[in-house]
């Protein structure tokens, strides 16, 4: 098989971690780097990526996180941060892919100008920081795997709490945590899916 999409295949999320693993630096940036590969509209890159690693900010985390072990066990959680859309940005995003050719100057002003009027819109910019989080959380949790970690996506923390706790500006949105590591014993495999005939329409 196909090594990516036996990755695909044998993902889980995991609930249980190896509490005395650590990850260093350099795989902890490998994993971001990869992460920010994922998509995203315009090539804004609207997101951040906060590792939060040491024991004390864990435990601050795990207690904004209902308790859950997962966020102090893991090796790493990630708190994966959609930025609201900001066209400003686009023409230094865009410079290097203008600079070799790929794009015109006035196609990256167009973009600018194409950004701007779509995100103008609150629940626009909100819902495009959200999609933009959560591609490159999916991102992470497969480069997690293919660097032979398990990860375990959680939405349930306090947002509010977490961006005071941990700084966040008033244009970032704590989408979901991440916590990635190595597996403990005792987590399950990947739970059953639907069949296609109940979510497949080939139109």
């Amino acid at each position: 098989m196909n090594p990516t999409i036996a990755l695909i295949e044998q993902r889980i999320s995991a609930n249980l971690f190896d509490a005395s693993h650590v990850l260093a630096d350099t795989e902890i940036e490998a994993l971001v780097r990869l992460a920010t590969r994922a998509p995203t509209a315009y090539n804004l890159q609207n997101w951040r990526f906060i590792a939060v690693r040491t024991p004390e900010l864990k435990a601050r985390l795990r207690g904004l996180a209902y308790n859950q072990a997962k966020v102090s066990d893991a090796a790493v959680t990630f708190i994966i941060c959609g930025l609201l859309p900001d066209s400003t940005t686009l023409t230094e995003r865009l410079r290097p892919f203008v600079e070799t050719g790929h794009m015109s100057a006035n196609m990256s002003s167009g973009w600018q100008e194409g950004a701007r009027a779509l995100y103008a819109d609150p629940q626009t910019a909100r819902d495009e920081a959200v999609r933009s989080a959560t591609l490159g959380a999916a991102t992470l949790i497969y480069a997690a795997e293919a660097m032979g970690f398990v990860s375990g996506p959680m939405i349930g923390f306090n947002a509010e709490g977490v961006m005071r706790e941990f700084g966040l500006e008033s244009n970032e949105v704590p989408v979901m945590l991440v916590p990635v590591g190595r597996a403990a014993p005792g987590n399950w495999p990947q739970k059953p899916r639907r069949p296609l005939t109940e979510v497949l329409q080939i139109a």
